[in-house]
């Protein structure tokens, strides 16, 4: 039987975490091939390729994800 990865989950800096409201995204690298990001209030975790991660990155940061606000 293989052992299941061992997440180290990491808040964002950016994230303004309050007792009242707890959520923020975690992300753990650790694990060779593998990122995963949590939900911190939820424990509700995605897995992605490195690959997947760094498209996603990417993304962000040219704005793709970006919500229209009227």
């Amino acid at each position: 039987m293989t052992a299941l990865p061992e997440f180290e989950f990491h808040t964002s800096s950016a994230c303004k975490y309050n007792n009242n409201d707890p959520r923020c995204v975690e992300v753990a690298r650790n694990v060779p091939g593998t990122v995963a990001v949590r939900n911190s209030a939820t424990g509700q975790m995605v897995e992605f390729t490195a690959g997947e991660w760094t498209d996603f990155l990417t993304g962000a940061k040219l704005g793709e994800f970006d919500v229209a606000t009227a």
